[in-house]
């Protein structure tokens, strides 16, 4: 980074070489590290480009700097004038871009100055969380948040560029908007205009990028902000930053050839190399074989239906559904101790039933020996694929959920905790996978009625359209939608589809997941009325740009990747928010509070 040159600096603190001496320069940051070697004060200097040594000898910038220089505190901003020279032999710091050079210091200026700060930024490791977002903007003088930071400006300007160039417009969409609940809940913002009326801050620009298509836009694009009022995840925040697109006329190939190139490039400039085409898998396929619609696909270990196997002992042990395998490599040495916290484990994430079987030269052996015989053992082994000195892990869920396979998920989860604790994956590979093929509709155990897989606005399988009025879950829970997913290393980085074009077809849509004629006018007359002028077949999708940033930055939290996160608990502690706000402000818009139990 070059310097914006000012009274207060020429270069920043990660700019000077050894090409630049003898020069004269004047830097400007915060005090890194302080040295005071008696006759000489030793200063790193650092800004956001990088450090810089400084030197203070009284013989060449006076008893009076050299006096104030040894006053100098951790955090303090100064700015300094002197020259460039090279460190002694011996004395160079391979570590530093600059390590080669030093500064001689001859004036200085103290611009502010700052008490002992609860931590350094070099203390982060030992700090907690809590604290780090308490003081966000000293945990963001650390070197790791701003080169996070600054590949997130470098990505976002990268799609930004790429899109322009394809003939993408980028079109702001409105931030107070119709509340339409058809996911998360929604954060609603009152209307002092319009007392007892509310805007919601929209959960994603769904509705009006689409009729942005209608309107002729052709294509749109948005680096924008979304809002669901959701519980809180390492991978969620009530507030969250997405790419969103949407082309007319497309096909899925359409849509994919430009994501693709997209992520190519936001590799790169995370020194990433990865190529396109990306990888296809049907969603069925991705359930059957990895037990995850996210699949990670940089190790094996794959499911294996072993549920005929079962047969024997299925009123025994209590099967219901479907019972499904994997073999782990090597963790046949496992103890009693280490199977029976496996096994809890896996519990906690809904299984019934964990059976294991180790696999050894001299044959299989497990404690279900008694209920389903020797030579099924053998026969669970060897579906499974297993080899001597692997465990075969075989798990039925604790509850079945129409329209896919309990088994199957659960085992997935169980496929990633084996990995994670035998270290199966690499960290160093990059594995994208469109997952295809959605169902159209899903089971909702919490409501207990079918859903929209994704979003009611997802296309149709043609061959399907017919069976929207049919009001069977069977029925329903079979149809196929034109929805998408992009995942990399088993993280979804984005959904999207080709969507409902036809107006007719989208309001029967609506009507198939329970709204009635006054419900769908009230949430969406305005966007079906839209869709009678004319509408083009268009479809897009959503990235989310803070996972997309922390899986290339190597981070586990997206929290990591915004600059001014909230906690799990949906606060932001710097600014101390959700806050109380004056009577007179409730009063103004009319609304009076209730007291509520907390959960």
């Amino acid at each position: 980074m070059e310097a914006i040159e000012t009274r207060y600096r020429t270069h920043t603190c990660g700019q000077i070489r050894s090409g630049d001496v003898p020069k004269t320069v004047k830097l400007a940051g915060w005090v890194h590290s302080y040295r005071d070697h008696g006759g000489l004060v030793f200063i790193d200097l650092r800004d956001r480009d990088g450090l810089t040594q400084l030197v203070f000898d009284p013989d060449s910038c006076g008893a009076a700097v050299h006096e104030e220089a040894r006053k100098l505190r951790s955090e303090w901003v100064i700015s300094i004038g002197g020259e460039v020279e090279m460190r002694g032999e011996g004395l160079t710091n391979p570590k530093l871009a600059t390590g080669e050079i030093e500064v001689r210091v001859r004036s200085m200026e103290v611009l502010s100055q700052s008490p002992t700060p609860p931590f350094t930024p070099d203390e982060h490791e030992t700090i907690s969380e809590e604290k780090r977002l308490t003081y966000r903007y000293l945990d963001l003088r650390r070197h790791e948040m701003q080169e996070t930071l600054r590949t997130r400006a470098r990505v976002t300007k990268m799609m930004r560029d790429y899109l322009g160039d394809l003939g993408f417009w980028e079109i702001e969409t409105p931030f107070l908007t119709k509340s339409t609940p058809e996911g998360a809940r929604d954060y609603l913002v009152p209307s002092r205009v319009h007392p007892g009326q509310f805007y919601a801050l929209p959960q994603s620009p769904q509705i009006f990028k689409q009729i942005l298509m209608i309107a002729g836009m052709d294509r749109y694009f948005q680096i924008v902000k979304c809002f669901r009022d959701e519980d809180l995840r390492a991978d969620r925040q009530p507030e969250f930053t997405q790419l969103d697109l949407e082309i007319s006329f497309p096909t899925q190939d359409t849509v994919f050839g430009v994501i693709e190139q997209v992520m190519v490039r936001a590799c790169a400039v995370a020194g990433i190399t990865v190529k396109g085409p990306f990888r296809r898998m049907e969603y069925r396929d991705a359930i059957h074989r990895y037990g995850s619609d996210k699949p990670d696909l940089r190790f094996g270990m794959e499911l294996h239906d072993v549920t005929e196997h079962f047969a024997p002992a299925r009123e025994t042990l209590h099967i219901e559904g479907n019972v499904q395998a994997l073999a782990a490599p090597g963790a046949a040495t496992f103890s009693r101790k280490q199977l029976d916290e496996f096994a809890e484990k896996a519990k906690s994430l809904g299984a019934r039933g964990v059976y294991t079987f180790k696999v050894t030269p001299e044959g299989v052996t497990s404690p279900l020996e008694k209920n389903l015989g020797a030579e099924a053992l053998k026969k669970i082994a060897a579906a499974a694929g297993a080899k001597p000195g692997d465990l075969v892990v075989a798990v039925t869920a604790k509850e079945q959920i129409p329209g896919t396979d309990a088994a199957a998920l659960i085992a997935g989860q169980v496929r990633l905790l084996l990995a994670d604790q035998l270290k199966l994956i690499p960290k160093d590979r990059w594995e994208f996978v469109w997952i295809t093929g959605f169902a159209l509709f899903e089971w909702s155990p919490t409501d207990k009625c079918v859903v929209s897989a994704q979003h009611p606005f997802t296309g149709i399988v043609e061959e399907d359209v017919s069976k929207l009025e049919d009001a069977s879950d069977e029925v329903r829970l079979s149809m196929r939608s034109k929805g998408y997913d992009l995942v990399l290393n088993g993280s979804e980085l984005g959904s999207g589809s080709i969507r409902i074009h036809q107006q007719d077809v989208q309001e029967r849509v609506f009507r198939a997941l329970g709204l009635s004629q006054e419900q769908l006018r009230n949430r969406f007359g305005f966007f079906l009325d839209a869709l009678t002028y004319g509408t083009p077949p268009h479809g897009g999708i959503a990235l989310g740009i803070d996972r997309v940033v922390a899986l290339l930055a190597g981070e586990k939290s997206i929290r990591e990747v915004i600059a001014f996160p909230k906690t799990a608990k949906a606060q932001d502690l710097m600014a101390e928010a959700p806050s109380n706000v004056d009577a007179d402000q409730l009063d103004m818009l009319g609304i009076q509070l209730k007291k509520v139990e907390e959960k």
